[in-house]
């Protein structure tokens, strides 16, 4: 009888503990991962808190359907170690990273190829147990994608912050108008939106952040400008020097004031994609989204195809790996709180 190790959240509000029990064998399809990697990601945070913030006070329950303990963590790469009778043993020993966005495969949405839409999805490290672990269950060898000669870390982040920051960026690419683009909130995610950003579009990029070291590593990875958005009179500067303000925001954090400042530095026309979960509230007067003729649209998670087209793009060299940190698995906890403390730049990777 072999075993697994996991960093389980066994109380909601509480730190992660380690947990062992009965490695699962793979049934049909099922494919067992051996974890290499698995990424920390601030939607990881939400999860151990128990909610989301709804702003005003109010909390959004996010404990509905779970069972602890459980595993957190979706951004996966590791090494097939056994398949389900139905899937070929060709594949064990194969290196991949793992697609966490795992719908029902049976429903309207999933038919669609839009599994992360799915209201009966089974994302890993979210719904079904994840990648803080020494191995975890796949339930389908389509979700593994093969990263070539990229190296691991990259490959399990692209997994998540990647094909989040690659689909909140697709959704701008075909705009007529496209002058510009700001990158607001430079966490793990934001500064694979400015990578990627480089090699998606043609204009300058600039970016927001209220640290400075953040704003002084995206400057040094190719943002041509960064602002600090709590600087005084920052808007009036911003639409001065574009002419009128940004055709097209990423807001990468998401809250009430990263949303507010978003809207105020959006030239007439615009567009904001936002991705981030920071929480909060964030209302707006209908007679400036009319006169602005602004498009807001909200965006969490890419698509199986979307990530496959992001791998594409990785493996031929077109992005450059945003800044990374590698950590022992069993220290998952401290840089949880580090993460929760805003300390961290760039992506911390753990690593089993």
């Amino acid at each position: 009888m072999s075993l697994m190790r996991r960093q389980s959240l066994v109380k909601f509000d509480a730190p992660l503990c380690e947990t062992i029990v009965e490695t699962p064998k793979p049934q049909g399809k099922e494919v067992l991962v051996r974890i290499e990697r698995c990424g920390l990601c601030h939607s990881d945070l939400h999860i151990q808190d128990g909610y989301a913030d709804l702003g005003g006070g109010k909390k959004l329950d996010t404990t509905r359907g779970m069972t602890l303990p459980f595993t957190l963590g979706h951004e996966i790469a590791g090494i097939v170690e056994e398949v389900g009778p139905d899937v070929s043993a060709d594949l064990i020993g194969a290196k991949k990273a793992v697609f966490p966005w795992i719908g029902c495969g049976q429903c309207r949405d999933c038919l669609n190829g839009d599994e992360n839409l799915c209201a009966k999805q089974r994302f890993l490290g979210v719904a079904i147990d994840g990648g803080f672990a020494s191995h975890v269950l796949v339930p389908d060898a389509k979700y593994l994608l093969d990263y070539g000669s990229l190296p691991v870390n990259q490959a399990a982040t692209l997994m998540c912050s990647g094909v989040t920051a690659y689909g909140a960026l697709k959704r701008l690419v075909d705009r007529p108008r496209q002058r510009n683009l700001l990158l607001i909130g430079l966490g793990g995610v934001g500064m694979m939106g400015l990578s990627f950003a480089k090699a998606m579009f043609t204009q300058n990029i600039a970016v927001a952040d209220l640290s400075s070291a953040a704003r002084e590593t995206a400057l040094q990875n190719g943002a041509a400008v960064a602002y600090d958005p709590s600087e005084a009179d920052v808007v009036k500067r911003i639409i001065k020097e574009t002419e009128g303000g940004f055709d097209e925001v990423v807001d990468f954090a998401g809250n009430e004031k990263s949303m507010a400042f978003a809207v105020a530095v959006l030239a007439r026309g615009g567009k904001v994609v936002v991705s981030g979960l920071m929480g909060g509230n964030f209302s707006l007067p209908m007679v400036q989204w009319i006169y602005k003729r602004m498009t807001i649209e909200g965006f969490m998670v890419g698509t199986l195809a979307e990530a496959h087209e992001l791998m594409a793009l990785a493996r031929a060299g077109k992005i450059k790996p945003t800044p990374m940190k590698e950590e022992p698995m069993g220290e998952v906890q401290k840089w949880i709180d580090e993460l929760r403390a805003g300390k961290v730049v760039g992506r911390i990777v753990l690593k089993n």
